[in-house]
């Protein structure tokens, strides 16, 4: 209180030298109607809280929450959950305006920034700012965003990386005349549209990829793919042999249930971290205690793996093909070997394992036992399969290794273009706030100006409410929260009568209510009167 008197007390070129950041201070030069300040002096911050969980009315009410995991650079219109007025009301949560600017101050959150789109509230990760005349919501907005990695930086806390509400506002921020900033936004508005529109594009053809992926080969595995190989060749459809895995693998065996270490001192072992889609992985490679593993329990070249168990059911029956080996390996018992029989090439093997025909008849056959599903070689021994000639098969082998090649390659390249369009959005807005995207107007009137009426608006005074306080012989006798809330209601309205209607207001339950005066009135604390009035006893 001290310090906004004193405050108050100063002159307005005072306040306004305090606001103003000193050239040397000055992160880099701006325009010269542009000023430097801090965000404590164009918007109002705060931050939020939560309602106790213990109790559950607090939630599912009409006001939005918002979490930091919900702030996605963009306006928040929902929220995943909302609280009601007796949460709001017995908890340090505040109702903030549309427009509100909120910026994530804990955790893996730190420097997320959005808009309340619509009135809402917000837990105490959030730092919240409510714009004065100085500035723009939007490029409030937008520079916030443009911080992130500032803020990143600034971030302290031990395990979690935190910032504060006073690092925020200590945070300076470049302000240029009101239109200019205005016209920062539109610019900033209309290059992000263009830029967001082809990251759209290039996001849908790595989304697409799997749908993609699955088309090509269910085209592989009933024959279009080669179905003019098989015409210029005189090959028929009915030359290919509906079997089972059974016939088409010599055998399956488990892997080895020893216990393998990160110490490079026996053979090595492929766990399920080493199936990965690209192929058998040769990172990430723990050791058994021995290098004397017999023959048919190592892995090797042209054989399978098939993962076996697995907390992830979508991860069960996933299949890799072992490439050409420079020395031994093992495998571990959550994996299967299968070897493939002369009749079937191991790489048509491997794709149509890894094909949704294949994973769909494994996934009904999947069972699940405290939390890890599993199949069994018998199970996979029953998955069937409709197998070409060897030539065939090597044919649609160079097929898919053609057009997967060339997926991989599109997916690359737009995942390149998505990473790119991202850095082109923080040049942009790097330029954005230093005046250099052409559209600065000398003759609009130095920002100095703006702070100067901002700092001059005359502020009523509020009064402040004076704490209300039960006598405490009074207190005593009363058992619950809510008898509480209700007495004190009548040291607010300062009377020592009050209608039952304005009674109802300390709480939404009603019959709670009326047990509460029933039982006030049993342990004579209030009396009904004549009129309907309330009186309080004392």
């Amino acid at each position: 209180m001290a310090k906004e008197n004193k405050k108050a007390a100063l002159s307005l070129e005072d306040r306004l030298d305090a606001a103003l950041v000193p050239d040397w201070e000055q992160p880099y030069k701006v325009p010269e109607n542009w000023c430097w300040t801090k965000l404590d002096n164009v918007a109002k911050w705060g931050s939020g809280g939560t309602p106790s969980r213990r109790n559950p009315e607090y939630f599912g009410g009409q006001i939005p929450w918002v979490k930091t995991g919900e702030l996605n650079d963009d306006y928040i219109y929902e929220t995943e959950e909302t609280i009601t007025e007796e949460g709001l009301k017995y908890s340090s949560a505040k109702l903030y305006p549309t427009n509100t600017i909120v910026i994530a101050m804990y955790g893996a959150t730190v420097g997320k920034v959005g808009i309340l789109g619509v009135k809402a509230t917000t837990n105490q990760a959030c730092a919240c700012g409510m714009c004065s005349p100085a500035v723009n919501y939007q490029y409030l907005f937008y520079y916030a965003q443009s911080q992130k990695d500032i803020f990143i930086d600034l971030a302290r806390g031990g395990a979690q990386p935190n910032i504060s509400q006073e690092i925020i506002k200590n945070h300076p921020i470049p302000i240029p005349p009101l239109a200019e900033q205005q016209r920062i936004v539109d610019r900033i508005e209309s290059l992000f549209a263009k830029l967001d529109e082809a990251k759209e594009k290039a996001q849908e053809v790595v989304d697409g990829y799997d749908a993609r992926r699955a088309a090509i080969l269910h085209k592989a595995f009933t024959g279009e793919l080669t179905e003019k190989w098989r015409s210029v060749r005189g090959v028929e459809k009915d030359s290919w042999l509906n079997t089972d895995l059974s016939h088409s693998v010599l055998s399956f065996k488990y892997g080895t249930s020893e216990k393998s270490t990160y110490e490079n001192a026996g053979m090595p072992v492929f766990r399920i971290p080493n199936v990965t889609d690209l192929g058998l992985s040769f990172e990430d490679l723990k050791y058994l205690p021995r290098d004397d593993i017999p023959y048919e329990s190592q892995i090797h070249e042209n054989e399978i793996l098939i993962i076996r168990s697995n907390g992830s059911r979508d991860l069960v029956g996933k299949s890799v093909l072992v490439p050409h080996l420079d020395r031994q390996y093992a495998y571990a018992s959550f994996l299967i070997k299968a070897v493939p029989a002369k009749m079937i090439d191991p790489a048509f093997l491997v794709y149509y394992l890894n094909s949704a025909d294949a994973r769909n008849q494994m996934l009904k056959k999947v069972k699940s036992t405290a939390g890890i599903n599993n199949i069994n070689s018998k199970e996979l021994g029953e998955i069937t399969i409709s197998v070409p000639l060897l030539q065939e098969q090597a044919e649609i082998v160079s097929i898919l290794d053609k057009l997967l090649e060339g997926e991989m390659q599109a997916v690359e390249t737009a995942k390149n273009a998505v990473e790119k369009i991202e850095q082109l959005k923080k040049a942009i807005l790097a330029r954005a706030f230093r005046g250099e995207l052409g559209t600065n107007d000398l003759a609009d009137e130095n920002a100095v100006e703006l702070l100067k009426e901002t700092l001059n608006i005359e502020k009523t005074p509020t009064k402040r409410a004076k704490a209300i306080t039960i006598p405490k012989e009074l207190s005593a006798n009363l058992k619950t929260e809510l008898e509480k809330r209700i007495v004190k209601l009548f040291y607010q309205k300062g009377t020592k009568e009050l209608p039952i209607k304005d009674i109802m207001t300390v709480s939404s339950k009603t019959f709670d209510v009326l047990d509460c005066l029933r039982s006030l009135e049993q342990r004579q604390l209030i009396t009904k009167l004549e009129n309907g009035k309330y009186r309080l006893m004392g």
